[in-house]
């Protein structure tokens, strides 16, 4: 969801410098978007709105702390997780069994989310060092758990913007996949917690930024990195797949590398449950399938085709459908004439032919096959698939970091505090609203 980092706060409407303010749709097409042109790599706004549509059934200096919340925090809240990037299928070592892709497969989908529930967890426990990104109705800060070395990221939302907003439903469904998921390429969430004014999101902190930054430096991927990065998160739309979770705001503002340079999908406002079909209009312009702006309800397929505008834009370094506007763009996507680049080779353009399908029962990866359709395509020949879950390969961009709570790698913002500890709550008239958290 729309914010000037990959950890969101979410929001459905752009308060990013590079785009324009959308304003409220009169029809069920979303507002404008800013232009991208070829070679000019801007961020895309995300949206979310709701149509009258029938429900379906290393040791280096600390960073200086912004703020010092308060004394240490309990011993008992030393064993929250710390954020890392590492993952292993140690639980199959140790039973002696050989992993292979099978079991590799089995052991990410049954395996247990980080998240744990920590009912005291409140401010005093932890130093605010950095803000990472800003959204309409919060920020995120790098965070560290005091007295000790673990960092985090920790989105604050502010409880009377969201319901103001109309996000409730949205913040709440985050949480929830959040706290049920776990796998190698997919963000982690530690806790949640709240107060009379807040709602807080301990997240794994992912050192390496996004790989919008990355994409934008370099102008345009080859095709081997390309493969890499799609690769990866071919595997994690799948997993979430499995879970019949959709996603729906794929893009590169939205992919986080570890300190190793793998992907970590964040931002999660947008996904649902989903067992058939959702009328909910959600995602960015240029990434939106035609089965989104013609308010057909939607489900897995649109996962598919955001996969191909984002290999697309990889491999370009723009995506196949901009305009000045929104519905320029619409348009273009429901003609479905992609112009492909001359470097584009035959099995990249034929795999984005496959995936680009306005027809999504004819749409590669929903399929009969599903994900090993895509899987199997010859774009994607010679992929360790299982070395990928392990992470194995090694990654083509290997962020520079001097410690684990470095920030270099994102934007910089001023440094503003808008939370304080020391306040004495008041009423919380939002409190059975956000229960889960």
């Amino acid at each position: 969801m729309l914010t000037h980092s990959g950890y969101a706060t979410a929001a459905p409407v752009d308060v990013s410098s590079h785009s324009q303010q959308p304003q409220s749709p009169a029809s069920p097409h979303p507002s404008p978007s800013p232009l991208i042109h070829p070679h000019e790599h801007t961020k895309n706004p995300s949206y979310c709105q709701v149509n009258n549509a029938p429900s379906p059934p290393s040791q280096e200096p600390q960073k200086p702390a912004m703020q010092s919340i308060s004394q240490s925090p309990q011993t008992l809240y030393h064993q929250l997780p710390a954020s890392t990037s590492e993952n292993t299928l140690s639980s199959y070592h140790h039973l002696g069994q050989q992993p292979d892709e099978r079991t590799s497969w089995h052991y990410w989908h049954h395996l247990t989310s980080s998240y744990v529930k920590k009912p005291s967890f409140n401010l005093t426990h932890v130093e605010l060092l950095d803000t990472l990104g800003t959204g309409t109705f919060g920020r995120v800060y790098l965070a560290r758990l005091k007295n000790s070395q673990k960092y985090y990221a920790m989105k604050v939302l502010k409880k009377q913007e969201v319901v103001r907003l109309k996000q409730v439903e949205h913040i709440n469904s985050e949480k929830q996949i959040l706290s049920y998921v776990k796998f190698p390429f997919i963000v982690n969430l530690y806790c949640t917690f709240q107060d009379d004014r807040n709602l807080y999101m301990m997240l794994e902190y992912v050192v390496g930024g996004e790989l919008f930054s990355h994409l934008r430096r370099a102008g345009r991927f080859t095709t081997d990195i390309t493969r890499f990065y799609a690769s990866e998160i071919l595997l994690a739309v799948e997993y979430l797949h499995s879970k019949d979770i959709i996603y729906r705001d794929l893009k590169p503002e939205n992919l986080l590398l570890d300190h190793r340079g793998h992907i970590k999908i964040t931002d999660f406002g947008f996904a649902k449950t989903v067992l058939d079909r959702t009328w909910t209009l959600c995602g960015t312009p240029e990434y939106l399938a035609p089965e989104i702006i013609q308010s057909k309800g939607h489900g897995k397929a649109v996962d598919w085709w955001a996969m191909g505008i984002l290999i697309f834009e990889m491999l370009a370094g723009y995506p196949p459908f901009y305009d000045d506007n929104s519905f320029g763009i619409y348009e273009k996507i429901l003609a479905g004439k992609v112009m492909f680049p001359a470097h584009f080779d035959p099995y990249a353009k034929d795999l984005l032919k496959r995936l680009l399908v306005g027809d999504r029962s004819r749409r590669l990866g929903n399929l009969k096959g599903g994900a090993e359709d895509v899987k199997r395509h010859k774009w994607f020949r010679g992929v360790d698939w299982f070395g990928l879950l392990e992470k194995k390969v090694q990654a083509p961009i290997v962020p520079p970091y001097r410690h684990p709570g470095d920030t270099s790698n994102f934007e910089k913002y001023p440094n503003v505090v808008d939370v304080d500890p020391s306040r004495i709550p008041t009423g919380d008239p939002y409190v059975q609203l956000f229960s889960d958290f």
